[in-house]
């Protein structure tokens, strides 16, 4: 008789930070908005790294441009805004009203035009920016930024160069040397609604449980510390139909409540199978049906997922999230912020890699929020604001499978993971907390 050689799981510490937890949710507008509230928390950091730059320079607030020489330079720190975005694209109220019976919004559309203006604005006031030194391609409304230039005689500012806050500061404990080893697994899109393929589901479920594979396999997944599913576990798209009258939209209403009713059961099942002998961190997703549309969205009610939420090693997150693995700061979301970012930016060249990049150098994980990004009104201070700086940051629900290893201006290492959609390639990402490699792990024919 063969001996069967015996693997004990690893085990990581973990902490949720909390940081996109909803405790108070309010609707009015007697509080500054979220723009100042992003321009109060990013303006002393840009500024710093602005007179870094532009040595013996003075910052002068937009306000007070037309008492200035118009001939000497200055820093302006701002919000970037497209005037295109923000007045003429932008999606309306009563449109949304007039088109009731689509489920979700309209996620296919772009939302650049040819005719651009562009504008750094603040609490007080704005001004027009030209010049030759801004890609329109890479200026996002809501970034927070800081141009170097002059007025012109026409009253707008001529850019002769720009600037961002940069990369979160690291402690100078934090190094992969301090890390408690293992790996995580990334996983996105399963789509259980419209993924009828059971077989590269179960294939992931035997490898991660070690049911799957040789001795030196079993050997691999016990290494596995936790697994992240990043969000649209239920669908990875809304349905959008037509309706003929009262009846037919009810029973299209019905027919997608009875679809997410059994696509909760089969997740349901699926995590309890992975939660007995591995940590679960669990994302909603844009089109997962849970309380709360905008971002941030809030972790799905332990209700919906009765036999799952029972095992302590059940963690149900908010999206975006962040928090700290055996270690390692991780952060990510469902890969909504940079979706909604490639629509604004409509440019084929720059890939979703290259989008996540610059929003470590904008210190935010939704800068299109909410302009073009639904996200809650936040006042007092934006969350979405970096503060810490992630060793691994990913985005799910993309189309392949990417990653890069980036460096900061102080040397952070940071490993960027696009996961790609499950349900399509039915591939999930290895990413080691050590080195912070990164590793594709197909479960059948994408």
């Amino acid at each position: 008789m063969m001996e069967c050689d015996e693997y004990k799981r690893k085990v990581v510490s973990f902490n949720d930070f909390g940081r996109f937890k909803l405790l108070d949710r309010r609707y009015d507008n007697n509080s500054l908005n979220i723009y100042t509230a992003r321009l109060n928390d990013l303006r002393e950091d840009t500024l710093r790294k602005a007179k870094l730059k532009w040595v013996g320079y003075s910052h002068v607030e937009i306000s007070h441009l037309v008492v200035e020489d118009k001939e000497k330079s200055y820093i302006l720190i701002g919000v970037l805004c497209k005037d295109d975005l923000k007045e003429k694209l932008k999606l309306s109220l009563l449109r949304d009203i007039n088109n009731e019976p689509q489920q979700g919004m309209q996620t296919s559309q772009n939302y650049t035009s040819n005719y651009i203006k562009i504008f750094l604005e603040d609490e007080t006031s704005r001004v027009r920016l030209m010049g030759n030194h801004m890609d329109m391609q890479e200026i996002i409304t809501g970034v927070v930024c800081a141009v170097f230039g002059h007025e012109t005689e026409t009253g707008a500012f001529w850019v002769e160069d720009w600037c961002f806050p940069g990369y979160c500061s690291k402690p100078c404990t934090s190094n992969g040397s301090l890390t408690e080893g293992g790996k995580i697994l990334l996983v996105s899109g399963l789509d259980l609604v419209n993924n009828t393929d059971d077989l590269s589901l179960d294939l992931l479920l035997e490898w991660v449980t070690g049911m799957a594979g040789c001795t030196n396999a079993q050997k691999e997944e016990a290494i596995v510390t936790k697994v992240i599913i990043a969000g649209n576990s239920i669908r990875s798209s809304a349905k959008i139909y037509n309706y003929k009258g009262y009846y037919e939209t009810k029973m299209q209403d019905q027919r997608k409540i009875k679809e997410d009713l059994m696509a909760m059961q089969k997740l349901d099942s699926f995590l309890a199978s992975i939660l007995h002998c591995c940590y679960v961190v669990l994302m909603p997703g844009q089109f997962d049906p849970t309380s709360y549309y905008s971002m941030p969205q809030q972790p799905f009610h332990p209700c919906t997922l009765q036999k799952s939420a029972r095992f302590k090693s059940m963690h149900g997150v908010t999206n975006p999230w962040i928090g700290d693995i055996g270690g390692r700061v991780v952060a990510g979301s469902c890969g909504e912020p940079i979706a909604d970012i490639l629509k604004v930016a409509k440019s084929d060249e720059v890939c979703p890699l290259d989008w996540m990049e610059r929003t470590l150098t904008w210190r935010h994980y939704a800068p299109t929020g909410p302009n073009t990004l639904p996200v809650h009104p936040f006042f007092k201070n934006d969350p979405f604001v970096m503060t810490e700086c992630p060793d691994i940051y990913f985005a799910g629900n993309m189309n392949t499978y990417d990653s890069r290893l980036v460096e900061g201006d102080e040397g952070q290492m940071v490993r960027l993971v696009c996961v790609p959609k499950f349900s399509e390639t039915k591939t999930a990402v290895l990413v080691n907390l050590q080195d912070l490699t990164t590793q594709p792990i197909s479960f059948g024919s994408g």
